[in-house]
């Protein structure tokens, strides 16, 4: 009997374009000696959609040559997986023919670079991508043993050509006292991508009217913001001419699914709410929100089948009628206002997109429920 340990070295969240390296430890936990006659690794991605909302073109599966499905022998990753195969790098072998004496363990280390084309790990209301590393691995005549481990992706556009982030070799200083430099890793060029397109830009001031005037300003200090950040705004009610009683900001995605694959022409977008602020801002100049985006969500993103947006949803409710509260004068000179017992109100929305980019792979890692180690006995 042997035991298959597969362990995950950085974690369990990777971008695009980033290898994926993995420990695989087979150890004898029988009591004689035993062998298998071959391992192999492979990473795929599965697609699944809803059938009632999605039509897929047969374009966008995999053809047979890429996926084999001969038999039970055979090394199939995919196999009795939900959904069609968008991506499949090409199998690995481990090993052949690996004899383990009683109580003897031996590693191998599988390292594969993840596409930089890839779809991120996504799961809507109508669409799933998700992601596994599959180990194969087989005894004479017996059928083939799979150990799967998903793992993420998350995708940042622009790392398909990172010649454009490098410099050439004529600018670089020849100066032969200066330490060699080291040569920029995925991760390096995407952090610094991701810090100069999320930086602050400065302030934005945004209007917001109804048909009887100014209901508040809006401002904010920049639109692209990393997964794990928190979009701050200020809201002021300074200069207007309706009164607004209570406004909310919720952060919301969009998912729309692409004209070519609807079940329906007329099919709509499907938005789903995260996070919601909600405050009260009656006879109140200055007020602010704070929404965080979680770490556990997925970029904005476009593909063949679905394309996902990001936006804040605001809804203020304002007077529809001029406030008469009751003023009282105490002895002590003080003034108490009080308001009236009911109000007539209307609600106003406002939807304003901003820009969701991933966060460093470690930090999106820290808060998944995706295990490092997996185990198989076989």
């Amino acid at each position: 009997m042997i035991e298959v340990n597969a362990l995950l070295q950085r974690g369990t969240v990777f971008l695009a374009g980033e290898t994926l390296q993995c420990n695989i430890t087979f150890k004898n936990v029988g009591e004689a000696s035993d062998s298998l006659s071959w391992a192999s690794a492979q990473i795929h991605c599965q697609c699944s959609v809803s059938e009632s909302r999605v039509f897929l073109p047969k374009a966008l599966h995999l053809s047979s040559e890429d996926i084999n499905t001969s038999a039970d022998t055979s090394f199939v990753p995919s196999k009795g997986e939900h959904g069609m195969t968008v991506l499949s790098t090409k199998p690995r072998i481990l090993f052949c023919d690996l004899k383990l004496e009683q109580g003897q363990s031996k590693t191998f280390t599988y390292t594969e670079v993840v596409p930089a084309d890839s779809p991120p790990s996504f799961r809507g209301q109508a669409v799933k991508y998700s992601y596994k590393l599959t180990i194969g691995t087989q005894r004479i005549n017996h059928p083939t043993k799979l150990l799967r481990i998903p793992f993420r992706i998350l995708v940042l556009h622009g790392l398909n050509d990172l010649s454009v982030y490098l410099e050439p070799a004529e600018v670089q200083p020849a100066n032969p006292f200066l330490l060699q430099k080291t040569e920029d890793t995925v991760l390096d060029i995407a952090l610094h991508i991701l810090e100069t397109v999320t930086c602050r830009k400065g302030p934005h001031s945004y209007n917001i009217t109804n048909s009887r005037g100014r209901v508040a300003r809006c401002v904010m200090f920049k639109t692209a913001y990393k997964l794990g950040e928190d979009i701050i705004g200020i809201m002021d009610f300074s200069e207007t001419n309706v009164s607004c009683v209570q406004f909310s900001v919720t952060l919301q995605s969009e998912e729309t699914i692409s004209e070519e694959c609807r079940k329906k022409s007329a099919q709509g977008s499907s938005v789903t709410s995260y996070v919601r602020h909600q405050d009260t801002c009656l006879n109140t100049l200055k007020s602010h929100f704070s929404v965080p985006v979680p770490l556990t969500a997925t970029p904005g993103f476009i593909t063949d089948i679905v394309c996902q947006r990001w936006r804040l949803h605001f809804e203020f409710v304002t007077t529809v009628e001029p406030i008469q509260g009751e003023v009282r004068v105490d002895e002590d000179d003080s003034t108490t206002w009080r308001g009236p017992a009911t109000l007539q109100v209307e609600t106003m929305v406002w939807d304003f997109p901003v820009k969701i980019y991933p966060s460093h792979p470690g930090h999106a890692s820290s808060v998944t429920l995706l295990k490092l180690l997996h185990s198989i006995t076989v």
